[in-house]
């Protein structure tokens, strides 16, 4: 497929090369251009706007928030500004308010829009084991198979409205942080009545907590490896935000999403931007003299 991909960052860098890897021919934007050379040296090629990016079968976009992908999309040289008409994979995590404003934009355009957020950490990225949460028109999502195929182990279709695949996408990350913040508060527990935080993880992920959100971030938790971040802080903020944003719509009380939110605050404000959002597990030992 001739697949257009914007947004280099971490993740998308390494989705786009799985996708040429997959034999996709590749065509690549971002914002700072310097992020596409090592693919462009590798056979990917390089855009000179968003606009020119979209003009195969597929444009996809990994972007950090609503203000990247609103840019790429309704800017001057945007994605809805391009005579093709390439289905637009979104894999970034964004309100359902601009999920909303895309799809309708796609449609009177004459595209579509595909919401398909990931779950996954960059090294799962790099390994073709993302899991896709799809949402949008069934023969979109039939088109983008071979996509979906070459950068995740398993993709779950969840309906035809993509403003769908956000909302999932957002509750998701929703339970993976509250998964964070309750094993960290359980290993400064144990550590703090002499069980090392390693046997608590042992226990805990060898019973009733095998998830891969236990495991992979206990062991972040074990190892205090909380820099380099694969998914910083501030991103998991707005991610916070954008829950909350969508709960108020809907009038669903969150509660605890509020203490995520203040950890993840307190954790920029002491730690910088630079820590990984699993960091809130220092401020609650901190917190209580751990």
């Amino acid at each position: 497929m001739k697949i257009g991909f914007i947004g280099l960052g971490n993740m998308g860098s390494v989705v786009a090369r799985n996708l040429m890897k997959a034999g996709h021919d590749v065509t690549v934007w971002n914002r700072s251009p310097g992020k596409a050379d090592a693919l462009v040296a590798e056979g990917a090629i390089r855009a000179a706007t968003p606009a020119e990016a979209a003009q195969g079968d597929v444009v996809q976009t990994i972007l950090a928030d609503d203000t990247a992908l609103e840019a790429v999309s309704f800017g001057p040289d945007g994605i809805l500004s391009a005579p093709s008409k390439a289905i637009h994979v979104s894999h970034s995590t964004i309100s359902v308010k601009l999920a909303e404003r895309l799809t309708q934009a796609h449609a009177d355009h004459g595209s579509v829009l595909v919401s398909a957020p990931v779950f996954g950490r960059p090294a799962a990225a790099e390994a073709a084991k993302l899991f896709i949460a799809a949402a949008g028109p069934a023969d979109a999502l039939d088109m983008c198979e071979p996509v979906f195929d070459a950068i995740g182990q398993k993709t779950f279709r969840i309906g035809g409205h993509p403003p769908a695949a956000n909302i999932v996408k957002l509750c998701g990350n929703f339970m993976i942080l509250a998964a964070v913040e309750a094993l960290a508060e359980a290993m400064t527990l144990a550590q703090k009545h002499g069980v090392a935080k390693a046997t608590l993880l042992e226990v805990m992920t060898g019973t009733l907590f095998g998830s891969p959100a236990y495991q992979i971030y206990g062991d972040i938790m074990v190892r205090d490896a909380f820099r380099p971040a694969g998914f910083a802080a501030p991103l998991g903020l707005k991610d916070m935000n954008l829950v909350s944003a969508a709960a108020t719509t809907a009038w669903v009380p969150m509660p605890a999403l509020s203490v995520l939110r203040d950890h993840l605050m307190a954790t920029v404000a002491r730690e910088g931007e630079e820590i990984d959002w699993s960091g809130i597990a220092k401020i609650i030992a901190e917190d209580a003299g751990a």
